[in-house]
C-alpha cells in the first residue's frame, strides 16, 4: 500500500532535480590552482574530502539527484547508484555542459532544476532545500561565490543565454549572468566561500590536517 508520505516524496522527486557537477578525483587533474601551492597529493586529498561532504549534504534530499562526471562515469565510488543517477558531462566548455544537462532535465519533465559543484564546504543540506523552496515562487535562484562566480544555480525553464559568452572561472561570471536575467525574477542566496586557492582554506579548521 502506498502511503500519503510516499506519494508526496514521489511527487517531489518527479518535480525537483538536483544536478551535481564533479571532476573525477585523479592526481594532478583536480584543484590545480590549489595544488600549485600545497602540491598535487594534498589537493587531491582535499578534493576527496569535499566530495564526501557533498555526498553527506545531498544524499538525504527529497529530490531526484544526478551526478555528472567530467571525464568518465565510475561504478564503484562514493556516489551510490541507488541514490544518484550517474551521467557524463557533454561539451568542451562548462557553459555547454551545463546547458546540455539542464536541457536533458527539462526534457524529462522536471519543473525545478538546481546545479551545484562538488567542492563547496561552506554549503549544507538546508541551503539546498531552501533553494528549491525559492524556485516555487521565483524564476531563478543563485548562490553567489566570494570569487565572483556562483556555487548554485537553479531555474524553472531552460534559458540557454545564461550559459553563453561567459569567462568561466573568473570574477565576472555572476555579474554577467545577472545582466542576462535583469528582467527576470531572481533570488540571491547568501554569499559563500568557493574553494579554489590556498587562501580559501588556510584559516578553516577542517582543512588543517591536509596542510601539515
Amino acid at each position: 500500500m502506498v502511503t500519503k508520505r510516499k506519494k508526496s516524496i514521489l511527487k517531489l522527486k518527479q518535480k525537483n532535480l538536483l544536478m551535481i557537477f564533479t571532476r573525477n578525483p585523479e592526481l594532478g587533474n583536480c584543484k590545480t590552482r590549489l595544488a600549485a601551492t600545497i602540491g598535487d597529493q594534498a589537493a587531491l586529498d582535499i578534493y576527496k574530502f569535499l566530495l564526501d561532504h557533498t555526498v553527506s549534504i545531498t544524499k538525504n534530499l527529497t529530490v531526484s539527484k544526478e551526478v555528472h562526471y567530467s571525464i568518465q562515469i565510475r561504478d564503484n565510488d562514493i556516489w551510490d547508484p541507488n541514490i544518484y543517477d550517474k551521467k557524463q558531462q557533454f561539451g568542451d566548455d562548462l557553459g555547454v555542459r551545463m546547458e546540455h544537462a539542464f536541457a536533458e532535465g527539462f526534457a524529462k519533465g522536471y519543473q525545478n532544476i538546481i546545479i551545484i559543484g562538488s567542492d563547496m564546504y561552506d554549503l549544507n543540506q538546508k541551503d539546498i532545500e531552501h533553494a528549491f523552496v525559492i524556485l516555487e515562487s521565483q524564476d531563478y535562484v543563485i548562490g553567489p561565490a566570494e570569487d565572483g562566480g556562483y556555487y548554485l544555480f537553479g531555474m524553472k525553464s531552460l534559458n540557454s543565454q545564461v550559459f553563453k559568452h561567459k569567462n568561466w572561472g573568473t570574477e565576472t561570471v555572476l555579474e554577467d549572468t545577472l545582466k542576462d536575467l535583469q528582467n527576470d525574477n531572481v533570488k540571491l542566496l547568501e554569499e559563500r566561500n568557493d574553494i579554489d586557492y590556498y587562501k580559501d582554506i588556510k584559516d578553516i579548521d577542517a582543512f588543517q590536517k591536509f596542510l601539515r
